[in-house]
C-alpha cells in the first residue's frame, strides 16, 4: 500500500507542478487547497501561500532554466502530498479524483492533423516550427507584449 501511496504522491506532485504554469492555476490551486485544509492538518491560508510561494520559485526557476529548482518544487509537493495520504490514507480517492481533473486524458480518438510546410526562396535565418497546433511559444526576450502582439 505505501508504494501505491508513493505513486499517487508523485503524480500529484506533479499534476499539481504543471498546474501553476498554466493559466488554469487559481482553480487548481483553489482545489488543492481545499484537499489540505480537508486534512485538518494546516490552515487554507497557510496551504495556498506556500502553493503561491511555490509557483513563484517554478516561475523563476523556468526563465533561469534551473532544473534543480524546478525539481525541487515538486519534491517539495510530493513529500507534502505523501504525507498527507500516509495521515489519511482514505484522502487517496479524493487525490485521484483532483488529478482526474487537472490531468483529463485525451480520449483515444483523437487523431494528429496532417501538417504541410514548404519554405522556398530564400535562406532562412530565424526559428522554423513546423506543427499543428501552436500554444504559447516565446523566443527569448522576458516575455513582454511587444509590437501589439500577445505574449
Amino acid at each position: 500500500m505505501e508504494a501505491e501511496l508513493v505513486a499517487l504522491a508523485a503524480a500529484g506532485a506533479t499534476a499539481l507542478v504543471q498546474q501553476m504554469a498554466t493559466d488554469g492555476w487559481t482553480a487548481a490551486r483553489d482545489r488543492v487547497v481545499a484537499f489540505f485544509a480537508d486534512r485538518g492538518s494546516t490552515t487554507p491560508e497557510s496551504v495556498e501561500q506556500d502553493l503561491e510561494t511555490g509557483r513563484a520559485e517554478l516561475v523563476a526557476a523556468q526563465h533561469h532554466e534551473d532544473e534543480g529548482l524546478m525539481a525541487d518544487v515538486q519534491s517539495e509537493w510530493r513529500a507534502r502530498l505523501r504525507r498527507a495520504l500516509v495521515a489519511d490514507p482514505a484522502a487517496a480517492a479524493e487525490l485521484r479524483a483532483l488529478l482526474d481533473e487537472l490531468t483529463p486524458t485525451t480520449p483515444s480518438t483523437y487523431q494528429a492533423p496532417d501538417v504541410h510546410n514548404t519554405i522556398s526562396g530564400a535562406t532562412v535565418h530565424g526559428t522554423v516550427i513546423q506543427t499543428g497546433t501552436v500554444g504559447r511559444v516565446d523566443f527569448g526576450g522576458d516575455g513582454s507584449r511587444e509590437r501589439g502582439g500577445r505574449a
